[in-house]
């Protein structure tokens, strides 16, 4: 499987293409002939970067998102605009909840767009709490359980009853893929709300997997104390992954830490990235 980083927060300085970055996520994944785009980022920037990639958004087989987040699904209306015709959406059932964030000034974080709009562009929902297989051997975990002590939630980040009530948002439906490959369990993560760890270890149980091969995508240190940091450093070098391939919500002091503790196997997953898995 070929992975391609189509959104992160940054361009590299060596990019040969015009690449545009922003606060936001999205990867492209191809296997054979199969073209699967694991989240849209923030804005339409993510069909000008397909397009330098020379892809089409009507070539896309499907579209799994992470999470209702704003910067993981901002661009999923121009996807669909460009795509036109149906394709099937994955996700977790509870990504249309509403969700602020009172980290400086208070801001609506969740999916920009109303759920009938988005169905009317062509977005055939494959919504699901359960796990669910996307294509052959790639499975969307669907709701990750929360297990590790240290792993915690953001008391910024908050969701609202239907009665107006507002409280710490869980991020439920905080999901990744799955893949075996012959070196073990590959995990493609979008924020990691769930916690690394959480979502690592899960992935392991569902697949049967013996030991982790790689992480891809954003792991949500950046934002996290410095015990979960720690803890969650500590625990994903006692799994001896052979590739990390963090960006997004890490961060810059995070980066260099994974740098630190994990060497050549770590890299950066910045726009233009492609990784062979």
């Amino acid at each position: 499987m070929k992975v391609t980083v189509v959104v992160d927060n940054s361009v590299p300085p060596s990019a040969r293409l015009p690449f545009l970055a922003e606060h936001g996520l999205a990867l492209l994944l191809e296997d054979g002939s199969t073209r699967i785009l694991f989240d849209t980022g923030q804005t339409g920037i993510v069909v000008h970067n397909l397009g330098l990639l020379g892809i089409h958004p009507s070539s896309l087989d499907a579209i799994v998102i992470s999470h209702g987040h704003y910067d993981h699904t901002g661009g999923l209306m121009a996807i669909l605009q460009h795509a036109g015709k149906a394709l099937p959406v994955y996700g977790h059932e509870d990504i249309f909840q509403t969700r602020v964030s009172v980290a400086g000034k208070r801001r609506s974080i969740g999916i920009p767009f109303p759920r009938p709009l988005l169905t009317e562009l062509g977005a055939a929902w494959r919504l699901s709490k359960q796990p669910v297989e996307v294509m052959p051997g790639l499975w969307f975990s669907g709701q990750v359980p929360r297990t590790t002590a240290y792993e915690m939630g953001d008391p910024k980040l908050l969701t609202f009853a239907s009665d107006g009530k507002g409280s710490e948002d869980p991020i439920l439906d905080d999901g990744s893929l799955f893949r075996i490959g012959d070196r073990g369990l590959q995990v493609i993560g979008g924020c990691a709300h769930a916690g690394l760890i959480n979502t690592v270890r899960f992935g392991l149980g569902l697949t049967g997997a013996s030991r982790l091969h790689a992480w891809l995508g954003g792991t949500h240190l950046g934002p996290a104390g410095p015990l979960q940091r720690s803890a969650s450093l500590d625990a994903l070098e006692a799994l001896a992954p052979e590739l990390i391939a963090a960006n997004h919500c890490t961060g810059f002091a995070m980066m260099a830490a994974l740098q630190h503790r994990f060497g050549e196997r770590f890299i950066p997953a910045t726009v233009g990235t492609v990784i062979h898995l």
